[in-house]
């Protein structure tokens, strides 16, 4: 698509946001957002990351493209919000530069994967599982029994596999050495100013000092450049209602729930 204000864009500054956990819905919003920011050509890139991370598969897609986008020339700037930890950390590491509140929960490098055992819950109500399958590992993590010692080893194996990848990835977006990110990826948090510290983030600061160093770095005017937000979620259906933050952040709660459930993990679960 040609768009009629390609000549304008080149003169600003889009801001895409993540928020919440990260899945297949953020993934998809966040690529067609993406793929505007490329068409309509826009210069610079404002990030803003507040999420505890979410599905590996996801986050890989979303860090994927911002490459892609800073191969075309694009200028990205991450902004670490309240939180940006786990997968969050794994899609700003794409960025040219990240800047962070001090006080910005970041970190918590690493996999989980979790799966519910309830064998003897259903064996007192008298619920009884009737499974065919085609393989001895076919039902791994069925909730009705607990995993053998060989089907852990395979999910560790799998665990190990995401978390090289993790840490390759933040070595190369950050410029460290494999063996020091694993120094301290080990799941734990730090705030913004240790992550400073740490080489995880370049600079302390708001969205407003990111805005401005993204402007420095495509050559925009930092005092009137101001960024055109792509990509913003649907509006729920609950708006407007009585109570209706409580049950939006419900209704979104049991949706990440769900969405997650079973899958392999790079987020923040305290």
């Amino acid at each position: 698509m040609v768009w009629p204000w390609r000549r304008k864009s080149r003169r600003r500054m889009a801001r895409i946001a993540i928020e919440g956990a990260i899945s297949g819905s953020t993934r998809r919003r966040v690529l067609k957002a993406l793929r505007e920011v490329q068409e309509r050509e826009f210069p610079a890139l404002l990030l803003r990351i507040d999420s505890p991370g979410g599905t590996v598969g996801d986050s890989q897609e979303i860090h994927a493209a911002l490459l892609r986008l800073r191969e075309k020339g694009c200028r990205v700037v991450a902004s670490f919000g309240n939180i940006s930890a786990s997968g969050g950390v794994y899609v700003g590491v794409a960025a040219e530069t990240i800047v962070a509140n001090p006080g910005t929960i970041t970190g918590s490098i690493g996999v989980i994967l979790r799966g519910n055992n309830l064998s003897e819950l259903l064996d007192k109500i008298g619920i009884r599982f009737e499974t065919v399958k085609s393989g001895t590992y076919k039902d791994i993590l069925s909730p009705d029994r607990a995993l053998s010692p060989e089907e852990r080893q395979l999910l560790q194996d799998l665990i190990d596999s995401s978390y090289s990848q993790f840490v390759d990835a933040v070595a190369e977006g950050r410029g460290l050495e494999p063996d020091a990110v694993r120094a301290f990826a080990d799941g734990r948090v730090f705030s913004g100013a240790q992550a400073k510290d740490l080489g995880l983030v370049d600079e302390l600061g708001d969205e407003e000092q990111a805005r401005v160093l993204a402007a420095r770095l495509a050559d925009l005017d930092e005092e009137r450049c101001r960024p055109v937000t792509l990509g913003k979620p649907r509006k729920s259906l609950l708006q407007g209602l009585p109570g209706s933050s409580l049950l939006s952040a419900m209704h979104q709660r049991l949706n990440t729930e769900l969405e997650l459930s079973g899958q392999l993990l790079w987020m923040h679960r305290p």
